[in-house]
Order: structure tokens, then sequence, then C-alpha cells
């Protein structure tokens, strides 16, 4: 056997602790300082060692990929196998099964597990006759088992293998090895004696069985006839894209463990001083077959100890040691699959390691291809036997490889050691050299496919069919393939009306249907051949006229002064000729009527239709198959005449009714509709009132402005055009009634009469309003009384002479020009006698507080009420009556009027008012204050001067002008000029200080009082003056004490009853003073009102106020104001009535109450 190849390059690594150093857990991962991942077990204790268990990765292509694709994270790793499968041994035709358990209480679903053969086989696609896959699952201790049996093993099974699990983020792997060992009875030929050597001499395992003779023994003859071959030396100087081709050629399985190597062994090598010589980067051996492992040391009693992936090698029948000086060798005898590894050697710290490859015997051709010769449609079979049973081969047509998927035309048989490549109907394309490579061999063979010789069973024959009958042509030829179809040298496609049929021999070409365009030369060319079979077609036709599209009885119609063409279809072969006539009369191919001629079609044509030209014309076709004849019916229309001038029989507010009659001419052709125009009398512009036909000889215009006077006209519309407009209809004016009165009330009701009253209607249009008609009628009975034989143009109407007692129902009608509009009824029967109303002021908001005129303004006070019947008003002031010279009174049946022309101080007191309706009365007070600008104060006095101040005190004036004190102002005056200028306004005590005055001056003050009305008209001067001495003397200050300012809350101005009206907002508003500032608190029905969006509370400087919006009657009730602080609390309170109201029903803006309610005065609001 030859000598492993060696590498030139050498690799040394620092050692590191042996493995007896580490002992990690079962299926937990080592990785070396330079060294790829590495799973290390711990020996068990028959010091037997576990196969090394390697991380995998997918198959990759090109330098670096392998390192890179392998390399896993960590965190991503975890222990899922509870029992992994574990390396084992079988015989050659033994069966073996290895086993792979993971819990799966943890998991969700089943775990995705794959078996591997190297690094990148997966079995899964490999699953047959020899391998077969298992699960289990086993729920109560909740564990899935999977199996791999391999069935009757082979050689070639023998290697590394790996088992990959993976649970969505979880990975685990687990690596083993298959070792076959071959039977004795294997082979029988071979003499086992002459093996029978003992290996290792001066060794302690001296003595065991060396089999790698009859290794070499069965190798010698292979090897003798294949040249030693470097794969090594091809990988380093290959393209990466020919890996794949290198490593199928040589037998090498694990590829990307392999060039994993080769880039490891491209690093640069580092000197080692423990070793003088180390090994090289990577060994090379035949399955089967030995290797020699030797370094060399620099000191030979160095300890010195070998690995492989990682476990410590021990001496035995396969690892043998030798000591040879310096020289350390260690044996590999029957290298196996199994011992496809990483080697080190480790001398004290330092390591140096070398890779070690183990090939496949090649495989063999035994028997080649051999060159075939077949025609078009045969089935073929190509086939070879090589030395292997079921390896892999590859098979190539014209160097392309060939593969064996489902689609593809070639299929791949395997029968033990003979491949078969078949081809189940070959084509013309299927010639070419096909060609068989194992790993040890190849051979090609030439296919030659030719088509079969054609004959001709059946031709085409000519035929001659008429127009819309069959074409059928059909022909019969010797072989079994398609063809094409030509008409004329052009290709024909199937389609709808063309159908092509092929069965077998027999090739149909069929037209349900002739024409003319089918008439030709017909050919069939078979696939593949250089033959044809021609045919001619001939189509007879007879004349035929095409009147399809003229409609119903041949009828075309013309517009009067227009070109008709008419153009009729003709068919016919030959070509027939064309005859034209109406009447007696022949048709030639000039003047104003024509007849043109072409091969397809003839057209008749009239240059400026008249309508004498209506008539029937006849069209003659005539050839030698045949003739035919047609009549055509030539209609000349124009548009209508203009109808007669429309009649208006209706007139609204902006609308009328207008009627007209048909034209009397329809110019041959129906009448469709009719347009309708308006336009004003004195305006030349018309519009058109509809868009859309009028089918009827009425409309209805509308839209139309009313008072103003309009024209209408009509045309008349058929299908050739639109008539000229009609006359205009005479002229009318829109005018429209106006709409019913409004508010109809009673006014009053006496014992022999009723009072009603109106508003004007809410339309009056401009026809404008001549007046108002009142009926009346008696109830139960339907006949109406006019109780105004004259117009009123009043809103307001006595009906007089009713008996008393009775009931009556009054309508009231406006009237205009148009007419009368629709009647207003009274809602209910009204009861003709005099009714008693209680008497009730209605006494105005302002009112009811103190009212303020200052002297020489005019008060005039209205005060409505209500009272019937005949209400007595009598005033008093302070309890007397009034003087009548000095005050103005005048009384109406509503309302008592108090007037004072010039106001002056006497005319203020407390006026009562009390009206009386016989025994029943009511009452009302009104407050009257007259106001003048106030005196001037009595005495003023300086109290003191210091420095640059005066102190000044006076007394309020005697006369307050019947109004509050709001203020004072003071002034100040230089004795020596007397030039008043104003110090202080509106200052409210009676004391002040004077400050910065000017030091040596002498002043004088003076002080105006003020109120509502202004200053006083005078000012009170002090007597004395005030000298501002220029010598400063110390003024000693008075000394005061503290003012107490606390006060409980006190209303200065209480509520006051209050009448509302809906609709209209309401305030309620006092004052109060306290120190501290009281709390207010509002209060309605004595509940506390809060976040009611309804009302709106203010307090400012005092004031208090409480806004209702827009109050209902069901607001009215007793308000409270509450205020309150530490010293106490006070509360007044007020009523509030809610009225509706109407306004306007006897004059525009006078309220007025329904059903006995009480009414109230427009200027109270």
């Amino acid at each position: 056997m030859p000598e492993p190849t060696k590498k030139d390059e050498t690799e040394t690594e620092s050692a590191p602790p042996p493995p007896e150093q580490k002992t990690p857990q079962e299926g937990e991962t080592g990785k070396g300082k330079d060294e790829d991942d590495t799973s290390v077990s711990t020996p068990p204790a028959d010091g037997m060692s576990k196969p090394a268990e390697r991380k995998d990765s997918v198959w990759s292509i090109g330098e670096g990929a392998p390192e890179e694709t392998e390399k896993h994270d960590d965190s991503q790793r975890s222990t899922l196998f509870i029992e992994k499968p574990q390396s084992g041994s079988v015989s050659v035709g033994g069966n073996i099964t290895f086993i792979a358990k993971v819990e799966a209480k943890d998991l969700l679903r089943k775990p995705n597990v794959k078996w591997f053969k190297g690094k990148w086989m997966d079995l899964a696609s490999k699953a047959g006759k020899h391998l077969q896959l298992k699960e289990s699952f086993e729920r109560h201790s909740k564990i899935h088992t999977f199996e791999m049996h391999i069935i009757q093993a082979k050689e070639n099974y023998a290697g590394n293998y790996r088992c990959e699990v993976s649970y969505k983020d979880k990975f685990d792997s687990c690596s083993f090895d298959l070792e076959v060992t071959e039977s004795s009875q294997a082979a029988p030929s071979i003499d086992i004696r002459s093996a029978f050597k003992r290996s290792g001499d001066g060794q302690d395992d001296a003595g065991e069985l060396d089999f790698s003779g009859l290794l070499k023994r069965r190798e010698i003859k292979q090897q003798e006839e294949e040249p030693e071959v470097d794969v090594w030396e091809l990988l380093k100087n290959a393209n990466p894209s020919e890996y794949e081709k290198i490593a199928f050629q040589y037998g090498i399985t694990d590829l990307r463990g392999m060039l994993k190597r080769l880039k490891r062994m491209r690093r640069e090598v580092k000197k080692s001083a423990a070793f003088a010589k180390g090994l090289d980067p990577a060994y090379q051996v035949d399955k089967g077959g030995k290797v020699r492992f030797m370094v060399e040391l620099a000191d030979p009693t160095v300890e010195l100890k070998w690995y492989k992936n990682g476990q410590e090698i021990r001496p035995s029948a396969k690892y043998i040691f030798e000591h040879k000086g310096n020289q350390r060798i260690l044996f590999i005898n029957n290298c196996t699959m199994t011992d496809d590894a990483r080697y080190y050697v480790t001398a004290g710290d330092e390591k140096c390691s070398t890779e070690l490859f183990v090939r496949d015997p090649p495989i063999l051709v035994t028997k080649g291809l051999e060159d075939t010769n077949t025609y078009v449609g045969e089935r073929v079979e190509l086939s070879c036997e090589v030395s292997e049973d079921d390896a892999n081969v590859k098979w190539f047509k014209n160097g392309v490889e060939l593969t064996n998927e489902p689609k593809s035309r070639y299929r791949i048989k395997v029968e033990g050691k003979k491949h078969t490549l078949i081809i189940e109907e070959a084509a013309k394309n299927d010639s070419a050299t096909y060609s068989v490579m194992t790993t040890g061999g190849q051979s090609e063979a030439k296919l030659s496919v030719d088509l079969r010789p054609l004959k001709i069973s059946l031709a085409l024959e000519d035929q001659t069919v008429r127009l819309g009958q069959e074409i059928h042509l059909k022909c019969e030829i010797s072989e079994n393939v398609e063809g094409k179809w030509y008409k004329n040298g052009q290709l024909i496609e199937a389609s709808d009306r063309v159908k092509l049929y092929h069965k077998g021999r027999i090739h149909r070409f069929v037209i349900a249907s002739a024409a003319v365009d089918d008439e030709g030369e017909y050919m069939f060319v078979p696939d593949a051949y250089n033959i044809n079979i021609p045919c001619k077609v001939h189509v007879v036709d007879p004349p035929k006229l095409h009147l399809d599209g003229l409609g119903e009885g041949n009828t075309v119609t013309v517009v009067a002064g227009s070109k008709l063409r008419l153009e009729i279809p003709i068919t016919g072969e030959p070509t027939p000729k064309v005859m034209w006539s109406k009447g007696d009369k022949w048709i030639t191919d000039s003047g104003r009527i024509r007849a043109e001629t072409y091969p397809d079609s003839s057209c008749l044509v009239i240059d400026a239709a008249e309508r004498e030209d209506s008539g029937p014309f006849r069209i003659m076709l005539k050839n030698e198959a045949g003739e035919d004849t047609a009549l055509i019916n030539i209609k000349v229309v124009d548009v209508p005449d203009p109808p007669q001038a429309p009649n208006v029989t209706e007139v609204g507010e902006d609308w009328c009714t207008m009627t007209w009659e048909p034209p009397a001419n329809d110019g041959g052709s129906p009448i469709l509709g009719y347009f309708i125009e308006r336009k004003k009398k004195q305006s030349s512009r018309w519009m058109r009132l509809n868009f859309e036909l009028c089918k009827e000889t009425t409309f209805e215009p509308k839209k139309m402005i009313e008072g103003v006077a309009y024209e209408v006209r009509v045309f008349a519309v058929n299908a050739i055009g639109i008539s000229k407009p009609s006359m205009p209809s005479k002229s009318f004016v829109p005018l429209a009634v106006t709409s019913p009165p409004t508010l109809l009330a009673v006014d009053s009701v006496t014992d022999t009469s009723v009072t009603m009253k109106w508003r004007p209607p809410d339309h009056i249009g401009a026809a404008g309003l001549d007046g108002y008609v009142v009926e009346y009628c008696f109830e139960g009975t339907d006949e109406w009384i006019v109780a105004n034989p004259e117009l009123t143009d009043k809103t307001k109407f006595t009906i007089n002479g009713l008996p008393t007692g009775s009931k009556i129902l009054v309508r009231v009608k406006a009237v205009n020009a148009a007419g009368e509009s629709e009647p207003r009824y009274h809602p209910q029967p009204i009861l003709v006698k005099e009714v008693v109303e209680p008497p009730k002021i209605r006494l105005p908001r302002h009112l009811k507080q103190t009212y303020t005129r200052r002297v020489g303004e005019t008060v005039n006070l209205v005060i409505p009420f209500q009272g019937r019947p005949r209400a007595k008003v009598s005033w008093q002031k302070n309890g007397s009556p009034i003087d009548k010279n000095q005050i103005n009174i005048r009384n109406t049946e509503n309302d008592t009027i108090i007037f004072i022309r010039k106001a002056e101080r006497s005319h203020s007191g407390e006026y009562n008012m009390k009206v009386e309706v016989e025994n029943l009365e009511d009452k009302a007070t009104i407050d009257i204050q007259i106001v003048d600008r106030p005196g001037p104060p009595e005495v003023v006095t300086i109290e003191d001067v210091w420095g640059e101040n005066v102190n000044l005190s006076w007394k309020p004036p005697k006369d307050d002008g019947n109004a509050a004190i709001t203020g004072y102002t003071i002034q100040k005056a230089d004795k020596k000029s007397m030039e008043w200028f104003t110090v202080m306004e509106h200052y409210h005590r009676t004391c002040a200080t004077i400050n910065e005055l000017v030091i040596g001056n002498e002043y004088y003050f003076r002080i105006f009082a003020e109120n509502m009305c202004g200053l006083s008209e005078d000012a009170t001067m002090t007597k004395e003056s005030a000298l501002i001495a220029k010598d400063g003397k110390v003024y000693k200050y008075p000394v005061y004490d503290d003012f107490d300012f606390s006060e409980r809350p006190l209303f200065t101005q209480p509520l006051v009853n209050t009448f509302a009206v809906a609709g209209y907002n309401a305030t309620l508003n006092c004052s109060v003073r306290g120190n501290p500032k009281p709390k207010i608190t509002w209060l309605k029905n004595k509940v506390v009102i809060m976040n009611d969006p309804k009302y709106r509370m203010f307090s400012n400087q005092g004031v208090c106020t409480l806004e209702i919006r827009k109050p209902s009657p069901y607001d009215g009730g007793t308000y409270t104001c509450q205020a309150v602080n530490e010293l106490g609390e006070a509360e007044v309170d007020c009523k509030l009535e809610v009225k509706v109201i109407y306004h306007g029903v006897i004059n525009p803006g006078e309220p007025f109450f329904l059903a006995g309610s009480n009414q109230l005065h427009s200027k109270d609001f």
C-alpha cells in the first residue's frame, strides 16, 4: 500500500489541557484556542472513549463559507436530547439501529429532527430498502423517540453521522460514527494465513492481528491501473466552482469539512521549541489503508500524547506507537471513514496538529455503454454496469448532466450494479453523445434517431362546392406524425370555423360552411418530412342581394334637399350585372339620379332629394348562375310646418296653462313632440322652457315674475328636425291671490257684537291688497253671512246685531285683483256674551324699582292693565289724590299714562294705582324720585398744619339734591394768585389731608359736594388760610386705634318680585356688604342652583346678579340670595313669574295673551 500523501506546509499549535482535566457533561462542547468547535465527552469507566461530537452545517461551496456558516451562537444552543444516538459497529449485511430521544414537556408541538451522513447529505431523501426513519411519541412520559434503521449494511455505509433537533429558537446536535466490518466469508479466495502477521514489534500490544494486508491485496489491481492523485493539490489549485466535481470524481463525501481544513492549512506556520519536526498539514489515505504519523522531538524525554478529535488515543491493534530516537511514530491500520478526523500530538504545553482524509475506493465501470440507432417514437434504453451496488453515477448528454426529475423526459433506472437511461419516445433532437461517469471511470456511446420512410396511403382530392356547403379534405400517410395545412402558401391555424383533425395516420381539414374566400390551393405537409400533399377547392356562388340593413319593407328615408347614396351589397361568382329602374324608366350612370356599380356592391345616388323622388326603385342582378331582384322604397321627408298660435287658458301667481293645435303638415314624419319658448312682452329675447320634448299639446310654464306681461310660442319637432316657431300668443300677466290673513283673534265681545282683529297676509304679491271680507255663520249651520258688504282695509272689524247667547264661527278673506284668498278661520266658536275679566296691572319691569328723573326732565309712564268690562282707574300720591293741574293722567281701555312735562322735586313720592272692575280691584305702587344737584358742604375747617401737609374736615351739605352724596371735590388756591387747582375728586370721606404743599406759601381750600346729578353749584371755602412755615417743626402724630371693619352680611338693596317674558333673558339683582367678603349662594324654591348652564351668576363690588337665560313658565318660583361669612349670614328672596305672550295682534309690536292670559304693553320690554 502506498504511503499517505504529505503536504508541504506544517502547523504547530499550543496544546490544550488533557481531556481528563476538563470533565464536561455529556452534550457540552469545548473550544480550543485556535481550533474549531468540537464536543469532547468524558471517557467511560471501562476505558473506551466515545466518538467526538462535531458541529456540522449545511452544504456550501467556496473558500471561507463552510467555516462561517458553521459557527453557531452558544446562546442558541440548548440541550434537547435526553438520549443521544451512540456510535456503533456492524458487519457487512447486518442491521443496526440508532435511537435519539427528546423530552416534550416544555414543547408545544413535535420538534424537527434531521439525520445526516457526513456534513451535508440529508438521509430523509435516501430512505428506502436499506434505510428507514421512524418516530413515535409516548403520552405518559411525554418523550419523542426517533429511530434510524440501517438494513443489510454495506462497506460504504461507514462514516460519521449526525442527528439534529430544533424547536423554534432551540437547537441541539449530536454526531456518532458507524463502522462496517467485513465478515469472514466476504473474501474466501484470499489466503487469510498469508496476512496473519504480527504488528508493532517491540510494543506492548504486539501480537495483534493486522488485516491491512488483505486490503492491500484487494486494492493492488486498482492502484496499479490508476496513478496516485494528490487531491489536496487539486483542490488548492482548482477554481471553487470545480470543487464538487473533484469531490465526486475522487470519492470525497465530506467536501465541506475538507474545504474547512484546507483553509486552516493556509494559515501562517509558527515555530515550535518542543518539536524539531512537526506533522505535515494533512495526510491522505484510501479506505482500508495504513497511515503513518511521525514527529521529531527536540527533547526526547518530554512526554508525548496523541489525540483524535480531542480524545486521547490509546495503543491497540488499530493504533500502533513506535519510538526511534527522537522520532515518535503513530500507525493507524485498516483506515475507515471514522478515521477521517483531526489529529494532534502534545509535548508539554505545545501542540502539533494535522488532518487525515480517508478516501472511498473508486467506482469502476465494468460494462460500458453501446452505440444505438433507432427511429423517432421508439423506446431507447442505454445501460451500463459498475463495480458497486447502488453507486453514485452521473449521466451526461453532450457534456450536460441529466437529472432524474419527475418532469424530465429522461428516466434513470438503477438495479443493483446496473444503471439504465430510458427515453420513452425518442425524438430527432435526442440524437447525441451520452456518457456515464463514476468516481473511478466513465463510458460513452452515440445515439442516432432517424425518421422512418413516409408513404402516402390516401392523397387529397380536388373539390368543387357551392357557397355554404361543407369543405372536407382528407389524407392518410404511413406514419403517425403531426403536420401543417397551407392555403395558397399561407399557414392555416385551427379556429371556430376551421377544424383540423388528426387521429393516428389520418389527417382531416373541415370547413362547415364554405365562403368565396375559401377557394384556393390547399396543401398538407407532414412534420419533419420534405413532402407535401396538394389539392384545389373551387367555390360556386349565384348572385344575391343583401338587404338586411334596409329595415322593414326595404324602406329608405332621406331628408329633402340632402344627397342620398344608397349602397346595396351584392355577391355572386362570377360578378353579376346590376340594373336599376323606377317604373318603366331605366336609371343610367349619369344625371341627378344615377346608379354606380362596384365589384361587391351597387349604389343608387340621388342629388338634392325632392318629395317627388319618393316611390319604389327596382334593382336586378344577373349572371350565368342565376338572377335576383328586389324593390326598395325611397321616402323623402322634411321638417313639419309651424303650429298655430297657442292660447293661454289659465294664469296663476308665477305660472300659466297654454294649449295649441298640431301643425297641418308633419313633413312626412310623425310629430315627436314640441318645444315651448317664452319672453317678456317688452323684450326680444326668447327663452326655451323645456329641454325634453313635450308629447302633449298642453304645457304649464312656471317661474314667471308676477305682474310682468309675457308671450309664448311653440315649435313642432319630428325625426327630421324642428319647425319654424308659431306665432306668439296674446300677452298675459301672472297674478296670484294673497295668502290668508294671519293671527285671527277675538278683540272684544258684548251682548250684541263681536269685535275681531287679525294681521295682514304673510304674502301679498304684485296684485296688492284691496281689502278684507269678514264672514260669519251660526254654530250648527253652513250658511256664511258677509258681515261687511264693502271691503274694509282695517285689520279690525265689529260684527253687530248678533243675538245674545248665540255662538258664531268667523272667517276672514283677503281680496285683490286676482280674487279672494283662502279664508282664515277662528279656531273656536265665539259666545256672544260679555265676559267679566278681573283687573290685573302689568307693571313694567323698570317701574318695579325706584323711578328716578332729574329736575326739568319729562316723566311719561305707560302702565298697561287688563280688565273688562269698563275698568276704572284711580291714582293717589302719598295717600292723597293727585293734583291734575301738576300731573296729567290719561286712561284708556288697556293702559293708563302719567305725564309730567317738567319734573320738580316736589313731584317725588309714592304713587298708588288702583284698577277696579265691578267689585274686583288690583293695586300697584310706583316710587318716583326727582333729583337735583346738591348744595355745598356746610363748614370747612383747617384742623392742623404740619410740614407740607394740611388736614381739613367738613360737614355734609344740608341739601343732598334728593339723592345720596357720592363724593367731594377739593381745590386749593395760593393766597397770592387765588387760582384754584383741584387736588382731589370723588372723595368719599368728610376729612382729608392735603400733601406736597409748597413751603412758604399760604393756601385757601374749598370743597364741592357731588351726587348722581353732578357737583354742587357753589363750594364752601375755608375762612382762614393755612401757612406752610419755612422753619420746620416736629409734628407729633396722634395715636389712633385700629378701626374694626368686620361686619356680618347685610343686604343694602333687596330682591324685588319680577315678571319675565318667556324666551327673553331675565335678571335678579341685589347688593350686599360684609367683611370678610361673604360667599354668595343662589337658591330656587330653597334648592341650591349649581352647575346649571341655564343660570349665570355675577358678583361685582357687592352687587349680586343672577341671569336666567330664555326662561320658560317652568322657571317661575321663589329665588333666594344667601350671603354667608364667619360673622353670620343674611338672605333675601323674591318671586319670579314667567308669562308667554304673542306680539302684534292689534298693533305691530303690541303683546297679546291667549285664553284669558294677562296682557302687557310693548313698552314694558
